[in-house]
């Protein structure tokens, strides 16, 4: 693991995964519609809420999904990854005070290309409320060597 950027693709091995837990505040919902823009009433007004399938109000999907992209970018792989793509399905509903966990398992590794294939997972409970596959990409130790051998050849 590089301290600095979290796993290179070098360290990564199909099977290893992680999980990030969260409980959804009323906070995190007000601030989510508030920076998304996204206002709609069964995440912001009880009475409304309660006229819907859902009986009451429900967290914003996205904020839940966010849970994954931290996931990836402080545990695995960690600092320097970046998302390329992410394909959501949304199982079931979020609610204020729910914990939501996002587990991620690698997939596969492209060692080449520097891209990692995961499994993405939120659950509260039990419950599966979202999964998909995410791929992103992600530091290599070989790539920091060659730029910092020719860097030190190049130097008179």
């Amino acid at each position: 693991m590089n301290e600095q950027n979290g796993y290179d693709v070098e360290d990564l091995r199909v099977g290893m995964s992680t999980c990030y837990g969260k409980t959804v505040t009323e906070a995190d919902i007000v601030l989510f519609a508030g920076v998304s823009g996204d206002n709609n009433a069964v995440h912001t007004n009880q009475e409304f809420a309660a006229t819907t399938a859902f009986g009451g109000r429900i967290a914003h999907g996205l904020l839940s999904a966010g849970f994954i992209s931290a996931a990836l970018g402080t545990r695995l792989p960690g600092p320097g990854t970046i998302y390329l793509a992410q394909q959501l399905n949304f199982r079931a509903p979020v609610r204020p005070g729910d914990t939501v966990n996002a587990t991620v398992t690698v997939k596969s590794v492209d060692l080449k290309k520097a891209r990692v294939v995961l499994d993405t997972v939120c659950r509260v409970g039990s419950t599966v409320v979202i999964d998909g596959e995410a791929m992103v990409m992600v530091t290599s130790s070989a790539r920091r060597n060659a730029k910092a051998n020719i860097s030190s050849t190049a130097q008179p």
